[in-house]
């Protein structure tokens, strides 16, 4: 039987590459989300909540830089790549390009961070994590996901990706002994991002030969069009999810932060387990609707189902092995987590589901300013709900706010989506 599954999945050259794609993808993102892991146990122990949670609240901050940096072109830019792989000229246009637009958000960003941490004392007290942290900023611009997902060439930056953040994972076990290394903890973080990113721009050039030169403003602001929804997207979505702890630090304490930090680490580890197929979809999908609209969306519905059926049966288990997951994990400690950990339980199944109707379907389609527009809906959702659920509730509020936008956002988009169908 695994044989004929092994046959059926290599029997066309789209199929054979879509697989390696997953492979590759699902080893990238084991170093983005399981490696840290790996660290959770760790360092919810060494650092305590009150550090642990600092820690947090500080990549939580810092979080809305890089999605300023990335503007969207991780979907808008990927599929421009897909579609134009083989021009070659037109493949190092849009790298420079999307380049040079990076480098100046990062810019902006940075003044933007320096003038938030020296306006406000929360800030102000801990202002080195930011700075440190900020080094993710860097090297996420450094690194263009992007152009290697559009090239459907992941295992290029795979292995140097794992190798690097494995490294830096290992240092954190080495040189954080105490409550007092806990700036160590971005450092190494930054560093191995950084030093990921250098090396992927020299892939880009060696083994691609693609060549950085400057473009003229049309063609900058053509690209700046092209990830406006899907960056506007990013940002409502951002209401909503890298503001729950952000919005939870503004009205608690690093102490309660931590708490819900390490529950939700343990929810985003599990959604990863969904991003590698996200990521290397996307452009097939893409490319399957631009060539054939019917045959496209029949790939989705049926990926759909797949995808769905098992985060569920994930996602069920989360729910029911909630207390001693974060007992194993996390430790005696956060027995506070564990409720946290039930409420969200079911958010990585919820999650498949819109990002199917909604990244893959939605997008693809070119319904992007619906897409959009139920993301700001969301997003003004999710944040009346934190100003009024999280002063009373604290980490509870937070949690049910991710629950409830998360469906409503499932939910609005599948009911678009059969509006449409029976126009």
């Amino acid at each position: 039987m695994v044989s004929q599954i092994k046959k059926k999945l290599a029997s066309t050259e789209e199929k054979k590459r879509l697989v390696s794609n997953i492979f590759f993808l699902g080893v990238l993102q084991g170093a983005n989300y399981i490696l840290p892991l790996l660290t959770v146990p760790y360092l919810v122990r060494v650092l305590g909540p009150e550090y642990f949670g600092l820690v947090a609240f500080a990549t939580a901050t810092i979080a809305y830089f890089i999605l300023i940096t990335d503007y969207g072109f991780n979907l808008s830019a990927t599929r421009q790549i897909s579609i134009h792989r083989n021009d070659k000229r037109r493949v190092d246009e849009i790298f420079s390009a999307v380049m040079m637009i990076k480098v100046a958000l990062m810019v902006v960003s940075l003044v933007l961070m320096t003038l938030l941490v020296f306006s406000f004392e929360k800030f102000r007290e801990h202002w080195e994590i930011y700075f440190i942290t900020f080094g993710m900023v860097l090297g996420q611009v450094l690194f263009p996901v992007w152009l290697f997902q559009g090239l459907e060439r992941m295992k290029y930056i795979t292995y140097l990706n794992v190798g690097a953040k494995a490294f830096f994972t290992a240092c954190i076990f080495i040189f954080v002994q105490e409550q007092s290394d806990y700036l160590l903890v971005p450092l190494l973080t930054s560093l191995g991002f950084i030093l990921v990113g250098i090396f992927a721009l020299y892939l880009v050039k060696k083994d691609f030969s693609i060549s950085f030169c400057w473009q003229p403003f049309p063609f900058i602001k053509y690209q700046l069009i092209e990830g406006w929804h899907v960056f506007f997207s990013s940002m409502a979505i951002s209401l909503y999810t890298i503001s729950a702890t952000f919005i939870l630090g503004l009205f608690t304490n690093n102490t309660v932060v931590g708490y819900f930090a390490a529950a939700d680490k343990i929810v985003q580890a599990i959604k990863g387990l969904y991003i590698p197929v996200s990521q290397a979809v996307y452009p097939l999908i893409g490319k399957k609707v631009h060539d054939d609209r019917g045959a496209g969306l029949l790939f989705i519905k049926k990926l759909t189902w797949l995808l769905g059926a098992g985060m569920f049966i994930v996602s069920l288990l989360l729910f029911l092995l909630a207390s001693p997951i974060v007992h194993f994990v996390l430790g005696e400690q956060y027995k506070a987590s564990v409720i946290f950990l039930q409420i969200m339980a079911f958010l990585p199944f919820i999650v498949v589901l819109s990002n199917m109707f909604g990244v893959q379907t939605m997008l693809n389609l070119g319904f992007k300013r619906a897409f959009s527009y139920i993301l700001v809906a969301a997003a003004i959702l999710g944040v009346s709900l934190s100003f009024i659920l999280v002063p009373v509730y604290e980490g509870i509020g937070t949690s049910l706010t991710l629950l409830v936008v998360e469906i409503f956002v499932t939910v609005v988009m599948y009911s678009y989506l059969k509006f449409w169908k029976r126009l």
